[in-house]
């Protein structure tokens, strides 16, 4: 099999698919590609399923011998490199790939013709960090690491260029009413609606911790531990919301004011420290059909 030589691994690097949902009861979150919008597109444009394994860069990119050569394409945000996004590049052997770091957003996927190919764990390539499962060794990537490239190709190499601006992350994330929302009293429900949030340090793929006016719960919050789902919006003592992700908990004891639809979780995961959110709400049927706008989108784009 050809492969891949890890030079340097940037900042964050793990092998992601589209995760491996159901693990809930056993504790295990689905993880999962971070923007699962750019992971489709990128495997769409190299003629892979769209659920092939990629890597996955956080902020910083990497540098990726190719011995055997490759045909590969960068999806997602813009980070510094050499080729241009959103269009299937055919490297020769022995060329190697440079990407530097984010100009906007957080996460860039470098998509390989056949995939990445590591064992799967439950079913899925994606490299769960906080239980060192998945992926290539259970981690991110280190210098000197070598990957092999699979052969899950059921497609031609597709034209490229610039995915509708429709699909482009949102910094205005559209929000369900959570299960304890009327837990909030009115007036922090309208601070949580009508004020931005800075994403801050903290901030990770298991979930993103937001800075900003602090929100009270009735009862002071207790409640009995429940299972909780990707992309809820809880608020623990001291009233600062953290938005759940990818590698999440699987059970929480916070109160929940919201939860983010399925159509803006990628936004979430090209969110930065520093960066403002805002939330709007919507109703179920709005949340539904936004999702289904999204995917005709990716089903054309390509």
């Amino acid at each position: 099999m050809p492969l891949i030589h890890i030079e340097k691994p940037g900042l964050f690097t793990t092998v992601q698919d589209l995760g491996r949902p159901g693990g809930g009861p056993l504790g295990i979150s689905a993880s999962g590609a971070a923007d699962p919008i750019a992971l489709r597109l990128g495997n769409r444009l190299v003629g892979n399923p769209e659920g092939a394994a990629a890597l996955e860069m956080t902020l910083l990119g990497g540098t990726f011998g190719f011995p055997d050569g490759a045909v590969i394409a960068l999806a997602g945000s813009d980070f510094e490199t050499e080729i241009p996004l959103w269009n299937p590049i055919r490297i020769p052997p022995g060329a190697t790939l440079r990407v530097g770091p984010t100009r906007s957003g957080a996460r860039c996927y470098l998509a390989v013709r056949g995939g990445i190919a590591v064992e799967l764990f439950l079913g899925s390539a994606s490299t769960h960090v906080l239980s060192g499962l998945g992926g290539h060794e259970g981690r991110a990537l280190r210098k000197g690491d070598v990957l092999r490239i699979g052969d899950s190709t059921v497609g031609p190499v597709r034209q490229g260029g610039p995915p509708p601006s429709a699909l482009a992350p949102r910094k205005v994330l559209r929000v369900t009413n959570g299960p304890q929302a009327d837990w909030f009293p009115e007036a922090s429900r309208t601070i949580f609606y009508n004020s931005g949030y800075r994403v801050t340090e903290e901030a990770n793929r298991m979930g993103l911790r937001l800075g900003g006016a602090a929100l009270t719960v009735r009862s002071g919050g207790h409640m009995i531990t429940e299972g909780v789902p990707l992309g809820a919006i809880q608020v623990p003592a001291g009233g600062q919301p953290i938005i759940l992700f990818v590698e999440q908990q699987t059970t929480g004891g916070y109160p929940k004011i919201a939860n983010v639809i399925a159509a803006d979780v990628a936004s979430v995961g090209q969110l930065r420290p520093r960066d403002e959110v805002r939330f709007e709400r919507v109703d179920l049927a709005t949340a539904r059909r936004l999702l289904q706008q999204q995917e005709d989108l990716i089903r054309e784009a390509y």
